[in-house]
């Protein structure tokens, strides 16, 4: 049986960032971002904020960047099998 994605034809991480990410979170994103931490997706719940969640380099951790810009590693992150 095929898995078929709830997000239907949307992209993970989607092409534009700054209609997902508020500028407290894409500058915090790009510092990030030099020690290999990547978006790994943008989960967006039906009526509620988006949320972004990012992975280390080695994909080994998860974490959301909060609204605010800090980085929560510890939360816990639901993912499908």
């Amino acid at each position: 049986m095929e898995h078929k994605h709830k997000r239907g034809e949307m992209a993970p991480v989607p092409d534009d960032l700054m209609k997902f990410l508020n500028e407290d979170q894409l500058i915090v994103y790009h510092g990030v971002e030099r020690f290999g931490w990547y978006i790994k997706f943008i989960r967006r719940p039906l009526f509620q904020r988006p949320m972004c969640v990012l992975s280390n380099p080695e994909g080994t951790k998860l974490a959301i960047l909060e609204d605010d810009g800090s980085i929560n590693e510890d939360a816990e992150i639901q993912l499908r099998s």
